[in-house]
């Protein structure tokens, strides 16, 4: 009889098709077993956040607002949990006090209960606000720390930022091993000192990418996880999360069984495979087997088939192993950031060009130089002094926390999108989101927008055809690439000018 229960949360509605399918799935294609959901009795289920928002404005053409609603029409008690990621909230930069406190505010009236708050670098000071936000009105605090390896990270380190978290108001932590770096003895040796040393309940997250995220997540479950996250199995393992009924199934039976039945699981995980199988196929990600060089490079999952991508669309596919080689190294000259949104994508595109050009830092995007200039917050380790040079010159880097350096954005961005917008949560969308929320509201107001209940089904893809080939959008005639925000908060100061 289980005297001491692992809790589950299941990131079907989130990670999971987020990590393997694009972040594809529509609202649609989740209320058919919304009901079954509920009843299975899960501690939450992550359904928001992380690339979800963008995706459904970009892409499916919902207003990602009314997915919870919606959804928690039909799941009334189950916690709804999201992914937010501290003063960058759902985006790819620093958002003002005044748009993470509208945006936390919106959030909990619509229907998130469990905010997993983190940031790329571990900086706190880029939780701080978001925490405070989340207590202030009533949701349920989750400090996340991104677990990562490199000469600066180590469990002392974790333990001190999750004590540090607590501090602060967190109500549980997270150890959020995006890249699938955590293995099962080093998972059972951190979970154990966080039970000890901070008491707090500890939840535990990782991916199967590298084939032993189970085993993770069993040796977390013998040091005393309280939850951990899985996937249901027709949209699970892989690059996303373990399997929750192969998890359910080797805990029945012993102190720490889950009580979650395995029939109702398999028959969400019946609808699941109808809805890959028919909806999303075409945006697999392509990564079939298990990937051991998550240890060997440190990449998630997902930044392998981005990185696949980008050197495809240049010709250079034959370059891959290279561009492997070239990101540890711009990782450490980088001070080892963790490679999670947004660092991962700045890495892995500093890691192409140095390849592409034939010379290192031959170019450095803009992200890079903000990121060396301090506005996405303190690096884990000291930067390269030359690649430093390179990136900022003569300029200093800031060392406040990056949002004191923003103008509030509020007011600002209700009068640009002006009577387009119909509600608060439509102008957060638009303060989040310009281009995307603008081209949305502008085919809402045109009436061409489906019914957020029915699935969005893309074409097929031709035979032979790449599986993870590009697809058009929902009900848009064309998807211009993600450009930077048609307005900026930063402060132009002596030490920012010319710097975004």
């Amino acid at each position: 009889m289980a005297t001491n229960p692992v809790k589950i949360t299941d990131t079907i509605l989130r990670d999971a098709h987020q990590s393997l399918l694009a972040t594809r799935m529509s609202t649609g294609d989740m209320l058919p077993v919304a009901e079954k959901l509920e009843a299975v009795g899960y501690y939450s289920l992550e359904m928001w956040g992380g690339a979800t928002f963008d995706s459904a404005l970009r892409f499916l053409k919902e207003d990602p607002w009314d997915r919870v609603r919606v959804l928690k029409e039909r799941i009334p008690t189950t916690k709804f949990q999201m992914l937010l990621r501290g003063q960058n909230i759902l985006g790819y930069r620093h958002y003002p006090d005044d748009i993470v406190e509208k945006f936390v505010e919106l959030s909990v009236k619509a229907g998130i209960n469990v905010f997993r708050i983190f940031d790329a670098l571990n900086d706190i000071r880029n939780m701080e606000w978001a925490i405070k936000c989340v207590k202030k009105y009533g949701g349920e605090v989750q400090g996340a720390f991104s677990y990562t390896l490199s000469p600066v990270h180590n469990a002392d380190v974790f333990v001190s930022l999750a004590k540090d978290l607590k501090a602060l108001g967190a109500d549980t932590i997270c150890i959020k091993d995006m890249a699938a770096l955590c293995l099962p003895y080093e998972a059972y040796t951190l979970v154990k000192r966080l039970k000890d040393e901070v008491g707090l309940p500890v939840q535990f997250h990782t991916h199967e990418t590298g084939g032993f995220g189970m085993a993770s997540l069993l040796k977390a479950a013998e040091a005393g996880v309280d939850i951990v996250d899985t996937a249901i199995s027709s949209i699970g393992g892989g690059t996303a999360q373990p399997p929750t009924e192969t998890f359910v199934a080797v805990l029945q039976g012993t102190e720490r069984d889950t009580g979650l039945d395995l029939g109702l699981l398999s028959e969400i995980s019946s609808h699941f495979q109808m809805v890959r199988t028919e909806h999303l196929a075409r945006f697999e990600s392509g990564l079939t087997t298990a990937d051991i060089r998550v240890l060997l490079y440190q990449i998630p999952g997902g930044m392998l088939s981005n990185l696949v991508n980008q050197l495809r669309e240049q010709g250079a596919l034959n370059r891959y192993e290279e561009v492997l080689q070239e990101l540890p190294r711009v990782r450490a000259d980088l001070g080892y950031p963790p490679l999670v949104t947004p660092t991962s994508q700045m890495v892995g595109t500093q890691a192409v060009m140095n390849v592409l050009m034939g010379e290192r830092y031959k170019i450095i995007p803009q992200e890079i130089k903000d990121y060396c200039l301090g506005m996405y917050g303190r690096p884990p380790a000291e930067i390269d002094p030359d690649v430093l040079k390179k990136a900022i010159g003569d300029q200093e880097p800031l060392t406040g926390r990056p949002a004191d350096y923003l103008e509030p954005g509020w007011e600002k961005a209700a009068a640009e999108i002006g009577d387009l917008a119909e509600s608060e949560e439509d102008i957060m969308s638009y303060a989040c989101f310009p281009r995307e929320a603008r081209e949305f509201l502008e085919l809402r107001r045109a009436g061409k927008l489906v019914p957020i209940e029915e699935p969005r089904i893309f074409p097929a893809v031709a035979k032979g055809a790449a599986a993870s080939a590009p697809a058009p959008a929902v009900l848009a005639p064309s998807q211009p690439a993600r450009s930077v925000p048609e307005y900026s908060l930063w402060k132009v100061s002596s030490r920012v000018q010319g710097t975004r």
